[in-house]
């Protein structure tokens, strides 16, 4: 076995069961182990501290798989892992509203880097460091076996994987796929997916019961979907029995599928604005041109990855929620969201409350909310919480 020992005082957070260690943290490596190979973790003084995946050019050098020193990391392993996140789905019940959800998420389900989603039939492989790379071939086969299905799908092509020295791989791993549209059923409505080119694995699936909330408080209402993607909040929003919809994203290819959506479920096309351009651009616009909409959705992409570009990010958030504010009608909601991992709860609503007060309106936050139950945070792991969001009345 490789062992990688720690600097003094350097274990405290494996400790406390965080499952990355950091390359600064480190003091040498014992033998001379490949790109995602299990290495024992030691401290200064050699006492065993985990089993991780070993990732010699990233930041985070190392990724823990166990806290057990007898426990071995092999396909036994990984079935043991695989098993017990999709009992934990099948327990929550995920599936009783939809034929889409998480099966593994990464760290929080004791597999870090691994995120494996389920579209209908179709299983989407995301391998995002050397660890999950190093196993996915055993990870492939265990995930058929498991599942029942023949088809997996690869989207590893995140940037991230460039921090752990891999390539981007997209393509069937096991099976293979129409390269058309996937339908899916979400909470009684259907949407096409496109697996192979769309965002993440190729669906927001994180936002789910977000989506049916907002169909909740739309009846009646006119509403503007910002960075609205393939239609997700839109289509719920006419579900919901909104009076008017203006869609609103940068992408023509996800406006035409977001059309093909609302088509899908037979809602009526002319109760859709879509809107074309840089949000940031067509909220200026509106503002300018004096509109208004009684609630508005504002869920824009990553803008800070990293604590490193929160500062950045802090301005982009600002910006878009003091114009989602001025649109605002008296008495209306504003649904606003980030998916920012350097960005936490408290800076998101510190954030949102700056831009109230340069926006010169009285808010208050009425509900949090969070991404689905099949993306849990493990409360070692609070990075996991990723995705934040109010929902504020002015």
């Amino acid at each position: 076995m490789n062992n990688l020992i720690l600097k003094p005082k350097r274990e405290k957070s494996l400790l406390r069961r965080h499952p990355w260690i950091f390359s600064g943290a480190v003091q040498h490596v014992d033998g001379n182990p490949a790109p995602g190979e299990t290495v024992s973790l030691l401290s200064s003084k050699g006492d065993f501290l985990a089993q991780a995946a070993y990732s010699p050019t990233s930041q985070i050098r190392a990724r823990v798989w166990t806290f057990d020193p007898d426990e071995q990391v092999n396909a036994d392993f990984f079935h043991n892992r695989i098993r017990s996140a999709l009992d934990k789905r099948s327990t929550l019940n995920v599936q009783r509203s939809t034929d889409a959800y998480r099966l593994i998420h990464a760290e929080s389900d004791g597999l870090p880097g691994l995120i494996v989603d389920r579209y209908a039939d179709v299983l989407v492989l995301q391998s995002l460091t050397a660890g999950s790379e190093y196993w996915k071939d055993t990870i492939a086969d265990i995930l058929l076996e498991e599942t029942g299905l023949s088809t997996i799908y690869e989207r590893s092509d995140a940037e991230v994987r460039q921090l752990e020295g891999l390539s981007q791989k997209v393509g069937p791993l096991r099976g293979s796929i129409d390269h058309s549209p996937l339908t899916i059923t979400e909470n009684g409505l259907k949407f096409s997916v496109n697996l192979t080119s769309g965002h993440k694995t190729g669906y927001y699936l994180d936002q789910r019961d977000n989506r049916l909330r907002v169909r909740e408080l739309v009846k009646d209402r006119d509403v503007l979907d910002c960075f609205c993607y393939t239609g997700g909040f839109t289509v719920n929003a006419l579900a919901g029995g909104a009076k008017s919809v203006v869609a609103v994203d940068a992408s023509a290819e996800a406006l035409a599928l977001g059309q093909d959506n609302v088509r899908l479920n037979g809602q009526q096309a002319e109760g859709v604005e879509w809107c074309e351009g840089d949000v940031f651009k067509v909220l200026r616009k509106f503002r300018d041109e004096n509109r208004s909409f009684d609630l508005i959705v504002l869920d824009p992409p990553k803008f800070a990855p990293t604590a490193a570009q929160a500062e950045k990010a802090a301005r982009g958030y600002k910006d878009i929620n003091l114009l989602g504010f001025k649109l605002l009608r008296p008495g209306g909601i504003l649904v606003t969201f980030s998916c920012s991992g350097g960005v936490d709860a408290g800076l998101f609503q510190k954030i949102i409350a700056s831009a109230a007060l340069d926006a010169g309106v009285e808010a208050q936050i009425v509900e949090y909310l969070a991404q689905g139950a099949d993306h849990p945070v493990a409360l070692t792991f609070p990075e996991g919480a990723y995705l934040k969001g109010l929902i504020i009345t002015k």
